[in-house]
């Protein structure tokens, strides 16, 4: 249904145009430069989650896909990994122009096969250019790092080289952002890349190809296999020939690829789940409380790894700020993702559903009390259909942090409200779950707030704000939520290796073993602290 003649600026004939382009052009492979379908020639719909009427079809890659991607990735690596800082930058300041030049259809593809809404998406969009952009920038210096002299007899320095192809995995709630802000360090650094991006949404990873391919990368520089992760994602993880892996994912399938990947002794970057607290006292300022609350779990269909789906408020305030929780969160419009006033769409898909659904009825079971949502919904707030698609409401429970919809991820608009009495509960149950992705607190006690920054098992905390990311700074979180860190120069440690070279500005002293006439070994001639 047209609502506007444009929505968040885009036209409405480049968003039919965008329509017709999914149902008429599959979503291909991409390898040394061409793009390709399946050798079998099999592919599997991409649904559209809201109506589930089939979207458009995909390319179902496998082990003959991953392999002829590796290959491919690894025989351009060697000549990649020598060009010039300054010709790899000018590379990423093209891409990066170019996903400008195609927002408006990334944005549309994006909005369509993921559910999100789509002003949202936009931003996700110009995120994804800003990541090229800012690694631009890194290509020519990152790989600077020390020296290390001493006296005036030897010169030690470290420099780093790039480590090699890189395989990435990347998820369906936000993939054209995610998969860049991978993509763009693994380029900036001088590695080659293999993409296996979800199967649930699979198009702009193709439509991002097609950007790689205008900006003229070198073939092999980068390469995309479609396909399921059991099938696609399990080759590139066992695959010899890739010896680095990101993933960004549920902590159980991280698992599962931790322990693939050890068999080849691969490194790997897990960008896992989380359960992040917020913590709200009754000193802080309430509204801006409210709003990054509501904002940080309801936007983006509450398919975010961030969101603050525990809501830890102190005990003399719960029942009033919950209540208003409540009331905003009654007043989101649930609708069409091209809807320009929708706040909250479908989920990505029906199984997906399910899942979010099955943890409401959990909450049930377990005593939580329900105050909002819980349901599907079946009317948009403009009155229009819903029934077809994977529309919830947005739900909030109050419950006690050790029921399932406390301590597991839900990756769906469900909040459960908990109270505290004082600081030392807050901060025990805040770090009573096995995830520590972020955190965020509210309150007007700085002594207070970074006390709680200190102790709070999270990668990342927030003070008096929802999550605003910084890309020079880490991101990553602690416990079964990751354990690596990207961003900025972070994302070094695993893109590079780094590398030490010891130069003797003297001839040094060496053992004369099984020469004629020398001294045998004696030892060490100098403290472990000198060469």
């Amino acid at each position: 249904m047209r609502y506007a003649d444009q929505v968040a600026g885009i036209p409405w004939e480049t968003i039919e145009a965008v329509r017709r382009r999914l149902k008429e052009k599959p979503a291909l492979h991409f390898i040394a430069g061409e793009f390709s379908p399946s050798e079998s020639g099999e592919t599997f719909p991409s649904l559209d989650p809201a109506t589930n009427e089939v979207l458009g079809v995909a390319a179902r890659g496998g082990e003959k896909e991953v392999d002829k991607a590796a290959r491919a990735a690894h025989e351009a690596f060697p000549k990649w990994s020598r060009t010039k800082a300054k010709e790899r930058k000018r590379y990423l300041l093209k891409i990066a122009e170019l996903i400008e030049k195609h927002a408006d259809e990334l944005a549309v593809m994006e909005c369509l096969d993921a559910g999100q809404v789509l002003r949202i998406v936009r931003a996700q969009v110009a995120r994804a250019a800003e990541n090229f952009a800012f690694y631009a920038e890194y290509a020519e210096h990152a790989m600077e790092d020390r020296t290390f002299p001493v006296d005036r007899d030897w010169l030690y320095y470290t420099v780093r080289v790039p480590a090699g192809p890189v395989g990435i995995i990347t998820p369906w709630n936000a993939p054209l952002m995610l998969s860049t802000w991978r993509i763009a360090p693994a380029l900036a650094f001088g590695n080659t890349v293999v993409l296996k991006p979800a199967e649930w949404s699979p198009f702009t990873a193709t439509k991002l190809a097609e950007i790689l391919k205008e900006a003229d990368l070198p073939p092999g520089v980068f390469n995309l296999v479609q396909g399921f992760g059991e099938e696609a994602g399990a080759a590139l993880v066992a695959h010899p020939l890739v010896p680095l892996l990101t993933l960004t994912g549920e902590t159980e399938t991280g698992k599962i690829v931790m322990r693939n990947a050890a068999d080849h002794l691969k490194r790997l970057s897990p960008e896992l789940g989380g359960k992040s607290p917020a913590l709200v006292f009754a000193d802080a300022d309430l509204e801006r409380a409210l709003d990054a609350v509501v904002f940080q779990i309801f936007s983006f269909n509450g398919e975010r790894c961030t969101a603050s789906s525990r809501l830890l408020v102190e005990e003399k305030i719960f029942e009033d700020f919950v209540g208003k929780v409540a009331e905003r969160a009654r007043a989101i419009r649930v609708g069409h993702p091209l809807d320009p006033e929708t706040e909250v769409g479908p989920l990505i898909h029906p199984e997906h559903l399910q899942r979010v659904l099955g943890y409401v009825e959990a909450g049930k079971r377990e005593g939580a009390r329900l105050l909002v949502g819980g349901e599907r919904a079946k009317t948009s707030f403009r009155g229009e259909d819903l029934s077809q698609g994977n529309y919830l409401k947005p739900t909030l429970f109050v419950g006690e942090n050790h029921m399932k919809i406390a301590q597991e991820e839900i990756f769906g608009p469900v909040l459960v409200a908990i109270p505290f009495r004082d600081e030392e509960e807050a901060l025990k149950k805040a770090n009573d779950t096995k995830y520590g992705l972020a955190a965020y607190v509210f309150t007007r006690d700085l002594e207070r707030a970074h006390r709680l920054a200190l102790e709070l098992e999270a990668g990342m905390v927030y003070l008096n704000s929802h999550n605003v990311r910084h890309l020079p700074t880490p991101f990553g979180g602690v416990k079964q939520s990751g354990d690596r860190r990207e961003g900025g120069t972070y994302a070094l440690d695993f893109y590079t290796d780094l590398k030490t070279i010891a130069l003797p500005l003297r001839p040094p002293t060496c053992p004369s073993s099984g020469r004629k006439g020398g001294s045998p070994w004696q030892g060490p001639e100098r403290s472990t602290s000198r060469p």
